[in-house]
């Protein structure tokens, strides 16, 4: 017997692991209920939902050489109108943003240095470093204004 892709199926589950569970169809083949399939909340361990040898309904999502992607959640009829329960939480209340455009300090503003600015106040505060750091050493190692005896 062929499985179509989109059809709800009955199965028994054959083995779980940290990732999903294998659930094998009629006809023998075999297909992998994903970790995120398994139930329509979170589910941090899929020991919690399953068991090995329950039958459960699933959906068949896709195949791909010869490989079931099924869904337990996805063949579940939902009464009209409900939805996952992801998208039944409360939507999410912002905060208003501290450094939005309108709230931004008026005040602090300065106007953007061009390069040749930017290279000018580079070059004298080098030239300064550089003089500094001269004197310094030089009054260390008894350089040329040092005292000879």
């Amino acid at each position: 017997m062929s499985i179509e892709v989109g059809s709800k199926v009955q199965g028994k589950v054959t083995g779980i692991t940290n990732f999903g569970a294998f659930v094998e169809l009629s006809g023998g083949t075999t297909g992998l209920v994903h970790i995120s399939e398994v139930a329509d909340s979170y589910v941090k361990d899929v020991n919690d939902h399953l068991k090995v040898g329950d039958q459960v309904e699933v959906k068949v999502l896709s195949e791909k050489d010869g490989k079931l992607s099924l869904s337990i959640k996805k063949a579940i009829d939902k009464p009209e109108g409900q939805t996952s329960t992801y998208s039944q939480r409360a939507p999410r209340q912002g905060r208003p943003n501290s450094y939005s455009k309108d709230s931004r300090p008026k005040s602090n503003f300065k106007p953007k240095e061009n390069f040749e600015d930017k290279i000018t106040r580079f070059l004298k505060n080098s030239e300064e470093n550089l003089s500094s750091l001269k004197r310094n050493t030089e009054s260390k190692r008894g350089g040329r204004g040092g005292r000879r005896g």
